[in-house]
């Protein structure tokens, strides 16, 4: 373990009593105490995530706005300053480079949230694609973030700082808070389908804000490993790259259409590909599937309607708030209308299955 890339809180990781595994080259908790009980405190009260492995690269310069709007699907010149928004980065083809959060901090200045695994790979694409007046610094290994979601978050979080952080509406960020004697961009987002906020801040900062934001929380808040991480992700039907995305996978295909902006003022890489897989509809689709017989649809198992592979899973589980056994699969369209009975191979065995609605979780509207 001693090669693996550890974050500034590792240490906390041992004292915590957390169970470690390697995720993409990163020495990272899978869970604190479980997943099913970390997975019900982000939906009943509120977790506490290390998520410091995540990439960010800040672009400067007069041309930072129009280089963005080239490499990045969504409309980012309808932010503003303190704004952010999610996107996509596409081949030419239009399978997915990564998705991403776009955070306009000046007119001349966004920071860019990328995932972990593709930070080498999703700064060289921008290099190759930089033009004009612009500055591009992956800022990864300067920056640490802590993500605080659940119910109880806005609760916890106030308590910590004098902004107005529950006046904070989704997708819009202080960047200059003080949380807890800490300096941190203050963002309402997250990747769990809750309520909550993702706060970045000095590696040399993260430990005071990890240990400040559990003391506010007196019991309420409990730290949270990848294993519920993923789990609450999948039942509100957020793709990770890897899996629901990927250079094979476009976001049309994936169902994330809506930060796919084919008629924006600057052309982008892979619109031509995207706007004609939306106008005349993707050949491919996401489902939710629900087990009908007995098994968990687990990723990459194949999908079958009579003796057609139609697909594969591309995230499967036992949903600890359904109760349920179900994945998310991408396959044929034909087969994609709900209540469509298909077969999911398990261990050699054909399971059945039938096509049902998604997200599998919906937050409750307060």
């Amino acid at each position: 373990m001693s090669d693996l890339k550890k974050t500034p809180l590792h240490a906390l990781y041992k004292e915590g009593g957390a169970k470690t595994i390697d995720f993409g080259g990163w020495d990272l908790p899978v869970q604190f105490t479980s997943i099913i009980e970390e997975h019900e405190a982000v939906r009943n009260k509120a977790g506490l995530f290390d998520v410091s492995h995540m990439g960010e690269v800040e672009v400067t310069g007069p041309d930072a706005l129009s280089f963005i709007q080239k490499i990045t699907t969504n409309d980012a010149a309808k932010l503003g300053i303190g704004q952010a928004q999610y996107s996509i980065m596409c081949y030419p083809d239009g399978g997915t480079v990564d998705d991403l959060l776009v955070y306009k901090l000046a007119d001349d200045r966004y920071l860019l949230v990328i995932n972990a695994a593709n930070i080498d790979k999703d700064v060289a694409w921008m290099q190759e694609h930089a033009a004009g007046d612009m500055q591009l610094k992956n800022i990864s290994d300067l920056t640490a973030q802590l993500a605080l979601q659940g119910p109880l978050a806005v609760h916890v979080l106030q308590k910590l700082t004098g902004e107005n952080v529950a006046g904070l509406r989704p997708f819009h960020f202080i960047e200059n808070a003080e949380v807890g004697g800490v300096k941190a961009l203050v963002s309402r987002s997250g990747y769990t389908g809750e309520d909550g906020f993702e706060l970045y801040v000095k590696p040399e900062n993260a430990r005071r804000l990890w240990c400040k934001i559990l003391e506010a929380g007196g019991g309420d808040v409990l730290p949270c490993g990848l294993g519920a991480r993923d789990t609450l992700r999948f039942e509100a039907r957020l793709p990770l790259y890897g899996q629901e995305l990927s250079k094979e996978i476009s976001p049309i295909e994936a169902g994330v259409g809506f930060a796919v902006k084919v008629d924006k003022e600057t052309p982008f890489i892979g619109q031509d590909v995207l706007r004609k897989q939306k106008a005349e509809g993707a050949k491919r689709k996401l489902v939710g599937l629900e087990m009908i017989e007995r098994g968990i649809p687990r990723s990459h198992y194949a999908v079958y309607a009579g003796e057609e592979k139609i697909g594969e899973v591309t995230t499967g589980t036992q949903s600890p708030t359904l109760k349920k056994n179900v994945g998310l699969a991408l396959i044929k369209v034909e087969y994609s209308g709900i209540d469509t009975e298909v077969e999911v191979e398990i261990r050699g065995k054909r399971v059945k299955a039938k096509v049902v609605p998604t997200p599998f979780y919906k937050r409750p509207k307060q």
